[in-house]
């Protein structure tokens, strides 16, 4: 960006309070971390207390189904949301995610004072999907924000901003542990999500939001679609769905999987990848330095697949943690860097691209949850021998056999960042050919 250009940008933005802005964007997506990972937390809680006693058999895909269908309100809201993000402004959707965040996690609680027997499943999906479309507000407005405040700081200010879903993730997950070991009920859990939901809805109070990078400059609607077009961008669409689900599908399923085979709660190595995805993602601006954000997302891939695979063979803590380590290292900085890839090569698509690329990785989760559901049933009744077989299991027994299944179910995710060495690859020979990536500017 040109000095004069650069001189515009800043007494654009000086109209507003950008740190209590960004304050108000951390707060909210540390509201979806804490409710991703307590949703995860009280997951075997659920399948136990009201999906076991309707169909023991595929209750743990009922259960994942769960977990998943959040990222589909997730995509779905920001879908939708993003092109219009301009027109209904951020000052109203900020404030709604809150609502939404409270709503869902109301009817999760109560969700066996509403309903029983097989109705509770629906109040569950219900709450979930409700807390998916908050989670989809937040994205839909934090995301295209945090690139407008800072254009010259994409890939380093969006990872500083997403630094803290894994934050809210950790205060959740802890949160998780400590409650259980002093026997409150589940429900108490859900309820600490409330705290956060509420701050955001009143910060917003008489906030003022700027106008998005795109409609500042002056690009109009018809420009910004056109962007859909590029091919670089189908590209990295298509990778979204599988950079997402090497993250975030094994986050949802490692206290219910992991438990069983690594013999500690799987929500402590869930805190513990967050912990390192939290310290890493501040220091992500000397590395896309280094590297280039392509360079970095092979990288990332490279280390996923490798601790996908070695937590599917963890059968101990020791091995656990360092299973945990390598995945973490790996999955730690595709989320921000692939909005701020698609960003800076993209930057007329505004919100809509960004808003697709969440799209694109929170709907393959919403597939991939179930699918891993599906192959822990599948191969514990497999190696049960039969669905009665499995159904009659309990001790020690149901435990090997779980644990078992759990480790296939991750092993069969390892594959989808493995593919994305390829592609990853071609895309920085591609620019290598070209004279190097350099960010875009509108």
């Amino acid at each position: 960006m040109s000095a004069p250009a650069t001189a515009v940008a800043t007494d654009r933005h000086a109209q507003y309070n950008k740190s209590r802005i960004f304050i108000v964007s951390v707060i909210a997506l540390v509201t979806a971390g804490m409710a991703a990972s307590i949703r995860s937390n009280i997951a075997s809680d659920i399948q136990r207390i009201f999906l076991d006693p309707v169909d023991k058999a595929h209750s743990a895909e009922m259960v994942a189904t769960i977990l998943g269908v959040p990222f589909a309100g997730f995509a779905l809201t920001i879908a939708i949301g993003s092109p219009l993000l301009d027109i209904i402004g951020m000052g109203l959707l900020l404030p709604l995610s809150g609502i939404c965040f409270t709503l869902g996690t109301l009817l999760l609680a109560f969700a066996g004072t509403i309903s029983s027997g097989p109705g509770v499943y629906n109040v569950l999906y219900a709450g979930a999907v409700i807390s998916g479309i908050g989670w989809g507000l937040v994205e839909t407005v934090i995301n295209p924000l945090t690139a407008t405040l800072y254009p010259d700081e994409k890939t380093t200010k969006l990872n500083h901003l997403h630094a803290w879903w894994p934050g809210g993730l950790i205060i959740g997950g802890l949160l998780g542990v400590g409650m259980s070991s002093i026997g409150l009920d589940w429900r108490m859990k859900l309820f600490c999500i409330l705290v956060p939901a509420v701050v955001v809805i009143v910060m917003c109070i008489g906030m003022k939001f700027p106008p998005t990078e795109r409609a500042a400059a002056g690009v109009s609607m018809g420009e910004m679609f056109k962007e859909l077009a590029q091919p670089m961008f189908l590209v990295l669409f298509l990778s979204m769905f599988l950079t997402a689900a090497s993250e975030l599908a094994p986050g949802q399923w490692v206290d219910l999987a992991l438990t069983r085979t690594v013999h500690m709660p799987g929500i402590l190595l869930l805190v513990y990848v967050s912990g390192i995805m939290f310290v890493a993602r501040h220091f992500a601006g000397p590395l896309v330095h280094k590297l280039s954000p392509i360079g970095l997302l092979w990288i990332s891939c490279l280390l996923a697949s490798i601790g996908l695979v070695a937590l599917s063979i963890a059968d101990s803590p020791v091995t656990g943690v360092l299973a945990a380590t390598v995945w973490g290292c790996g999955v730690c900085f595709m989320w921000p860097t692939m909005l701020a890839t698609a960003s800076e090569r993209f930057p007329k698509g505004g919100a809509l691209l960004m808003g697709l690329m969440g799209t694109a990785g929170t709907a393959s989760i919403y597939f991939v949850l179930p699918q891993m559901g599906k192959i822990f049933d599948n191969e514990a009744v497999r190696l049960a021998g039969s669905a009665d077989a499995y159904k009659s299991l309990a001790g020690a027994e149901l435990d090997r056999i779980q644990g078992l299944a759990a480790q296939l179910s991750f092993k069969e995710v390892a594959i989808l960042p493995a593919i994305l060495l390829i592609v990853f690859g071609a895309i920085a020979l591609y620019d290598r050919s070209r004279g190097g990536f350099k960010a875009k500017k509108v």
